[in-house]
């Protein structure tokens, strides 16, 4: 009897668990996002290996034999939409300049003076910093900018708290109207060698409940712009989005590359700071335009921050 009631209890657990996965994987592949809570969810798609592996073993204990199907079959659609997603071609011709690029959100500032370090240790050619409120913007000024400093060109959004992002340069800027959104998005355009490069940066708001629109129109808002083909572009930031977000992917289907994936990075995790590279999204990115070639990235710890940097090499290459 005691059996019995075990089996029962592992069955339904085993229903519970994998009907939950079901759910977000049934938007992945309908290529939605869905609501509450399964855009927060989805951020973590790959971990769904987990949930589904233990209601298979469940279902086994309880000898449910629809359920081992289930599981099953759970597990192929978990693991097929894990394949990282996005072109990775990558044009051929010679280089013609090369820079290298660095993101970070500095969480209402608490990270700043650990990036600053960082900045003085990868040198970074263009700098993105989301979250940058006064006290941190004064401090990058301080620290790198002035028509003597090591970035003297900057375009920012000033703001408290999230509502700051600033853009430093080495190479020369021109202003250009950023993306509106709720959190400063700056926009540049950048004189690299010669090569006009169009710069955004990119802070949508996060997938809360109850902001869901707000997130899905400010990523169609940076989707716009990435679908303006007008040369070479590079649109990096803290997007509060993965690969596994289908508004995220509708970024990407414009032609635009994933530089960490290019430089052999799909799936490293950028945040939550504390749990990566074990636990985690990637949710910081480099998206870069077709004529970019991306040969290395890496994801530095910024203390104070929830999110680690991203640091990328990338080279403007010539048209074949």
């Amino acid at each position: 009897m005691e059996r019995r009631v075990g089996r029962r209890f592992g069955g339904w657990a085993a229903g519970l668990l994998l009907a939950a996965v079901s759910a977000v994987v049934g938007c992945r592949m309908a290529d939605s996002d869905g609501i509450t809570p399964v855009p927060q969810l989805l951020a973590f798609l790959p971990w769904l290996l987990a949930p589904t592996g233990l209601g298979l073993l469940l279902a086994l204990l309880a000898r449910w034999r629809i359920g081992m199907v289930w599981g099953v079959v759970l597990l192929g659609c978990v693991a097929w939409f894990i394949e990282p997603y996005g072109k990775t071609s990558e044009p051929g011709g010679a280089p013609l300049a090369e820079l290298r690029v660095m993101t970070s959100n500095v969480e209402f500032g608490r990270g700043t003076g650990s990036l600053l370090t960082a900045v003085r240790e990868r040198k970074p050619d263009i700098l993105f910093v989301e979250e940058c409120e006064y006290g941190c913007s004064r401090a990058l000024e301080d620290a790198f900018g002035g028509s003597d400093g090591v970035y003297p060109y900057r375009e920012a959004v000033e703001g408290a708290g999230s509502d700051g992002s600033v853009i430093m340069s080495r190479f020369p800027l021109t202003g250009a109207d950023g993306v509106r959104g709720t959190m400063g998005m700056p926009g540049a355009v950048a004189d690299v060698h010669g090569h006009t490069v169009r710069l955004q940066l990119a802070h949508p708001m996060p997938p809360l409940p109850g902001q869901l629109g707000v997130w899905r129109r400010e990523l169609g808002e940076l989707r716009d712009y990435a679908a303006a083909d007008k040369g070479p572009t590079i649109l990096a930031g803290d997007f509060n989005a993965s690969q596994d977000h289908a508004a995220f992917r509708r970024i990407l289907d414009t032609g635009l590359r994933d530089s960490a994936r290019l430089a052999g990075h799909p799936r490293t995790p950028s945040w939550p700071a504390r749990t990566a590279p074990t636990l985690g999204a990637q949710i910081d990115h480099v998206l870069v335009s077709r004529g970019f070639s991306a040969n290395e990235a890496s994801f530095v710890r910024i203390t104070g921050s929830d999110h680690r940097a991203l640091v990328v090499d990338l080279a403007l290459r010539q048209h074949e």
